[in-house]
């Protein structure tokens, strides 16, 4: 993301979901979780401001739009674990949260599949100008062929036209963020001494975009002006194939998942690849990698933390979330036998090759999904000098941020700011004090995306 990607501090993100399960399933029982609260605006303000005094960068908010598992199966266990059933919209969140906070960042997890590119681009510039640019749109296609035929589809496109999909999406929004408006469009001379030549905006260098696409169809022009950013700071999470190449073209933050360090170099050079194939700076994208902690005094004192922890895991929770116990045709639970390199799927592909990597050579089954799902959100255990250590050595891999994963909320971020984040900052793995201006400026010290970026060749396009 940063020309010095190596020796800026760690870009710190925190991971949550406005539900009762996101990640760390079962967990919501733990005595001291207090997620099940989260249609309180209290407990996300409380939330906030605990970041802020970290100096965390980002509040980062998942979201998905349907239920694990078939379409048309059983939400039984859905219900009972709280798994991301129910959910709350993001952005109506983020909106009501933006006056908490003037440095914290948000980023906004919104499908292609959930809104028009034309509202969308909209939202997301309203929301850009409260809060002063400092605001992030996490890309993604969706996985659940639910959240598909909640939007009147027979079923999920293919993974791979998905993504192509998004493409146009993101070239829609592109124009009419970069294109519609021209600098200097708005020109706010509302009080001359003749009042008759009063101007607002000059018409002139305000254009329709008309996109006729496979998907989209837009008109413009859009109906916000430009905001600080005019593109929000662009996230992305998928790690196949086709995935890696997207986040190359339009990605200036991938969130990855761990695998083991040498894997995820690997991954990480492989993208960097994609990046200068697309004509980008490899630097201009920073890999942020999913990561959970237990902190103790001592390492004897985190390890019981640790089990007190795995007590609460739900296998039930971990095996739905995988989204891969089940027949994507018929619907029907698979044997629990069957093993996962048998598996077809078109939905978390990069999530199932992560399973087979955490299983080494041997060749997992079906039974064995929810321990090694659970494995798979990444978990570093100790006092805050062994983590930092551990954060040093995943930063000489090439990863430029970390996710923090709760187990609970509020306890594992007042945990991670009060006796891990003091560390860092010694170190120089952490900032101690926020950088002005807008997220986008904070993380990459410029307000708009570089000219390399493709959303940049709409600048002035229509003009």
């Amino acid at each position: 993301m940063s020309d010095e990607t190596t020796e800026r501090p760690l870009v710190l993100s925190a991971f949550v979901m406005d539900t009762v399960s996101h990640i760390q399933h079962g967990l919501w029982r733990h005595p001291s979780a207090r997620q099940d609260e989260f249609n309180c605006l209290q407990h996300w303000i409380d939330l906030v401001h605990t970041l802020e005094r970290g100096r965390i960068d980002l509040l980062f908010f998942a979201d998905v739009l349907g239920l694990y598992g078939p379409a048309r199966g059983d939400f039984t266990v859905n219900a009972r674990e709280g798994l991301q059933f129910p959910n709350g919209d993001p952005s109506v969140l983020v909106a009501a949260l933006l006056s908490q906070t003037h440095d914290l960042g948000f980023a906004i997890t919104s499908s292609v599949l959930q809104t028009y590119p034309f509202e969308f681009a909209r939202r997301m510039a309203t929301l850009d100008h409260l809060s002063g640019g400092r605001v992030g749109w996490n890309i993604v296609t969706s996985a659940q062929e639910s959240a598909a035929r909640n939007f009147g589809l027979d079923h999920l496109l293919e993974h791979d036209e998905r993504y192509r999909q998004a493409e146009e999406y993101a070239e829609v929004c592109y124009k009419l963020w970069e294109g519609s408006w021209d600098d200097g469009a708005v020109v706010d001379d509302c009080h001359p001494e003749d009042i008759s030549k009063a101007v607002y905006a000059d018409a002139s260098r305000i254009h329709r975009i008309d996109h006729e696409g496979r998907w989209y169809r837009v008109q413009g022009p859009a109906m916000q002006s430009p905001s600080p950013q005019r593109t929000p700071v662009l996230f992305q999470a998928g790690s196949s194939p086709v995935g890696r190449d997207f986040a190359a073209r339009h990605a200036e933050g991938q969130f990855i998942l761990a695998s083991t360090p040498e894997k995820t170099q690997a991954l990480i050079e492989d993208t960097r690849r994609r990046v200068v194939a697309a004509g980008r700076d490899p630097h201009n994208l920073v890999f942020i990698l999913g990561q959970s902690f237990i902190v103790g005094s001592t390492e004897a004192e985190a390890r019981h933390k640790e089990r007190e922890i795995d007590d609460y895991l739900s296998d039930d929770g971990f095996l739905l979330h995988s989204n891969l116990g089940f027949d994507p045709t018929t619907g029907e639970p698979l044997d629990p036998d069957t093993p996962l390199s048998e598996l077809h799927t078109n939905t978390n592909v990069s999530h199932l090759r992560w399973l087979r990597e955490l299983a080494g050579d041997t060749d997992p089954t079906v039974r064995d999904l929810a321990r090694l799902s659970a494995r798979l959100r990444g978990r570093i255990v100790g006092t805050p000098d062994q983590i930092a250590d551990q954060l040093e050595a995943w930063r000489a891999r090439g990863v430029g941020g970390i996710n923090i994963m709760n187990w609970t909320i509020p306890g594992s971020y007042e945990e991670f700011v009060d006796h891990i984040v003091p560390t860092l900052q010694e170190r120089g793995l952490a900032q101690r004090e926020y950088r002005p201006g807008t997220l986008r400026r904070k993380l990459t010290g410029r307000d708009l995306l570089p000219d390399t970026h493709p959303a940049a060749r709409w600048r002035g396009a229509f003009a």
